[in-house]
């Protein structure tokens, strides 16, 4: 089926034909069309062609509605204030133009783009042999939600967790396991818990004896070395801990809701072998320098506080490679192999300055050009209820498991409070999908930058902007539509459209529009808001319009027509962030 156009798309192409008809001299019109309190929509863009063409805004504007044509989609127009042109839409078209988007199937009549790309999404990048906190969660949350919504869009994503299994820590670890060889079962465990547990304790003991015995300390480095170099007992003990680290991050991940493949974890030992040619081309091309023994990229405007430039460090003196020359090597990889047009990073904001030195040693390489860009998608931290960073009350850093285990067990308790039908088995499933749709969407509805405090109390409230507040919104339409049995919803143009009916169609037309702007600014909490606000709307409109006891027939199916695409709505925008839309509640 074909993408339907957009009410305000309509209404703005009415407007420029009507100002090109009264100014046909004038190029770039732009009618600056916006939803309004006073109207359907208002045109602002009349003041600024009256200042450029010498004229007054109020007079220009009303020679702009005499060549207007209002009826099938523009019911009336009105000259406010200096200039402004309050429009409204008729009725018949809010109803038609939500039937074509009805009939669409799940893309509910959003287009593709025109031109989608290929989007390297790097994000979700826990560590080997450690256990993953709190602070691992807004990374995995917002890049999920990304891949969602660029997906919709017909972009191509493609993502890569960039997990630390690689550097000096793991040779303390793999000698402690050559000479400890019983510490890990001879099989890979296939539960989670039990696999970070194996490695954690290999860790704390490997790390004692590291730091109490200098001969320990010693063979651990030389390990280093023999990973590095390739030794093949080395490398099978390091794939070891890989392995079982895998287990457990799946684990993890599966309660979060959310699916990472196998194919798509490449860590920083992907890039091993590719760092010293990306270190020689750098040289080669004068992008580095050597300095002091180091390999490094200078920046005139970045300099620390003693005024001197601050350098990104691709090779040290002693031969070994930093973050930057895997990062870089990464972005060779991408652009080159997976022919990416855009990267985007979601890190924490605090490693912004490091990936603006990457980038632009990248585009001095010539590897990042117009055609391929990247964005760094610094967010903020996870705050606690004081306001400092979250932790434990023993100033421990909170496990992911912890805090997801426990949203789950609060949302258990908020949904067998309104539990009426529900078994407990079926309680159980619902705390799941509420609990963890809270923990994403208070994350996603706070733009990522911006830190945000983890209240638990707030995220599985039944009131405010919240998760749950639109998965009851979305389970109220189910049960409205279970109740009316044989009635079948449809779309009825011919009706007048009450003021809240009338609200309600106008913020659903304007699903596309949102995932697109959303999709385009990186900005999932653009959509969060769009659903928060759809599903306040539809509150009003249950509120002020009876479905099942309409005065009409007719009504019934129209009103039954809204309360589904709003649902279907609901469903997809939610499904675009990563979290679920129970049936019952």
């Amino acid at each position: 089926m074909a993408p339907v156009t957009p009410l305000s798309a309509s209404v703005e192409q009415q407007l420029t034909s009507a100002i090109s008809a009264t100014l046909p001299e004038t190029t770039d019109v732009d009618p600056l069309l916006r939803r309004s309190d006073r109207a359907d929509y208002q045109a602002n863009g009349i003041l600024a062609l009256a200042k450029k063409n010498k004229a007054n805004p109020r007079e220009l504007a009303t020679e702009v509605v005499a060549h207007l044509t209002t009826g099938d989609v523009i019911k009336d127009v009105e000259v406010s204030g200096p200039g402004f042109l309050n429009i409204t839409v008729s009725d018949r078209a809010i109803t038609e133009t939500l039937a074509a988007r009805a009939a669409d199937g799940d893309r509910l009549g959003v287009p593709l783009k025109d031109q989608p790309g290929i989007t390297v999404i790097d994000y979700a990048q826990p560590n080997v042999a450690k256990e993953m906190h709190v602070g691992h969660l807004r990374s995995a949350v917002i890049g999920d939600a990304l891949r969602g919504m660029l997906d919709f869009t017909g972009e191509q994503t493609i993502g890569r967790h960039h997990i630390g299994d690689w550097g000096t820590q793991f040779g303390m670890l793999i000698q402690y396991l050559i000479e400890n060889p019983d510490e890990l079962s001879a099989e890979t465990d296939t539960d989670g818990e039990q696999a970070m547990s194996n490695l954690n304790r290999v860790y704390k003991a490997s790390r004692a004896v590291f730091d109490a015995d200098e001969a320990f300390k010693e063979r651990a480095r030389k390990r280093v070395v023999a990973l590095q170099s390739g030794d093949k007992e080395t490398l099978d003990l390091w794939q070891r801990f890989v392995d079982e680290s895998k287990v457990y991050f799946y684990s993890v991940f599966e309660k979060l809701d959310m699916e990472i493949r196998d194919d798509e974890i490449v860590g920083e030992s992907a890039y091993n072998d590719g760092m010293p040619e990306t270190a020689r081309l750098l040289e080669e091309m004068g992008v580095a320098v050597r300095s002091e023994g180091a390999l490094v990229v200078f920046f005139d405007e970045i300099r620390g506080k003693d005024d001197k430039p601050v350098p990104l460090i691709v090779q040290k003196a002693d031969g070994g490679f930093g973050y930057a020359a895997s990062d870089l090597t990464a972005i060779r990889n991408r652009v080159q192999d997976l022919h990416a047009t855009s990267l985007i990073y979601v890190v924490d904001v605090r490693q912004s300055l490091h990936f603006k030195m990457v980038f632009e040693a990248a585009r001095r390489a010539g590897w990042l050009t117009d055609e391929v860009t990247a964005h760094n998608m610094g967010y903020g931290t996870v705050l606690g209820a004081d306001g400092k960073p979250f932790k434990t009350r023993e100033g421990e850093t909170v496990r992911l498991e912890d805090l997801l285990d426990e949203a789950v067990q609060r949302a258990a308790e908020v949904v067998r409070e309104k539990a009426r039908d529900l078994t407990e088995d079926e309680i159980q499933e619902r705390a799941a999908q509420v609990g963890i749709g809270a923990v994403k969407y208070a994350d996603l509805s706070t733009s990522a930058n911006r830190d945000y405090k983890f209240d638990l109390d707030q995220m599985v409230s039944l009131n405010g902007d919240t998760s749950v507040y639109i998965q009851y919104a979305y389970a109220r339409i189910q049960s409205i539509l279970r109740k009316a049995e044989a009635v079948a919803p449809a779309a009825h143009p011919e009706l007048e459209l009450h003021a809240a009916e009338r609200a309600l169609g106008l913020h659903l037309d304007a699903f596309g529009a949102t995932v697109f702007e959303a999709a385009a600014e990186y900005a999932p909490h653009k959509l969060a808001a769009y659903l928060y606000q759809l599903a306040s709307l539809y509150t009003t409109f249950y509120d002020k319009c009876p479905v099942l006891k309409a005065d009409t027939e007719e009504q019934k199916e129209n009103r039954l027509f809204l309360c589904d695409l709003t649902a279907r709505t609901l469903h997809q925008g939610m499904a675009l962030l990563g979290i679920r839309t129970p049936e019952r509640l």
